[in-house]
């Protein structure tokens, strides 16, 4: 059985959506949870840190890894076969783009991506298309960096927001492992104009 390291940042208002997709590929999947400092400290409206923190443990059997330390050694021991950052926001998507290693996120992202291990995006951040794009685009177009697709969440009230489509996941995972994005990578937003 494959392993998944399931990475998550501070897009709290995706964490229902991606708690879903973390329970449903553990059906299929060994899961190794990660979270950035903040996923991992911070209460928000959207819930507490630690109630989070429980979830992904109790889902995986694995205790968070949480810190730069516990994250290095994931791509040269072999810890996952596929890294997924879902949700991934627009600052980790800038850091990972620019070489910035300074979460435990973007560590295990450069840990995988060191040895060829696939990394997959699961993008939330209401700047995709304006600061976050270019390196959006840049990650598009690096080896070994697949997208979940995305789409305009809120055409009208946010016009530069983009959010993978969470039910995504698995499906870009499976492709991913072949060495595939799957397409399309930009979907139609849900609302009518």
């Amino acid at each position: 059985m494959k392993t998944i390291g399931f990475a998550l940042c501070g897009s709290f208002c995706t964490f229902d959506k991606a708690m879903a997709q973390m329970k449903e590929l553990g059906s299929t999947y060994k899961i190794l949870p990660i979270m950035s400092h903040n996923a991992y400290t911070t209460d928000t409206r959207f819930g507490k840190a630690q109630d989070w923190v429980r979830q992904a443990e109790e889902i995986s059997g694995r205790e968070v890894v949480h810190t730069i330390v516990q994250a290095e050694p994931i791509g040269p021991k072999g810890l996952v076969d596929l890294l997924a950052v879902a949700p991934c926001t627009g600052n980790t998507l800038s850091k990972i783009a620019s070489g910035i290693t300074d979460t435990p996120v973007t560590m295990a992202v450069k840990s995988a991506l060191r040895i060829g291990i696939p990394v997959v995006l699961c993008c939330a951040t209401n700047d995709a298309m304006a600061a976050s794009g270019p390196n959006l685009l840049r990650l598009l177009n690096t080896k070994n960096v697949y997208l979940v697709p995305l789409r305009q969440d809120d055409p009208v009230k946010k016009p530069v927001s983009l959010v993978a489509d969470f039910t995504l996941l698995p499906k870009a995972i499976e492709l991913a492992l072949e060495g595939k994005q799957l397409q399309p990578v930009f979907l139609p937003p849900h609302a009518s104009l």
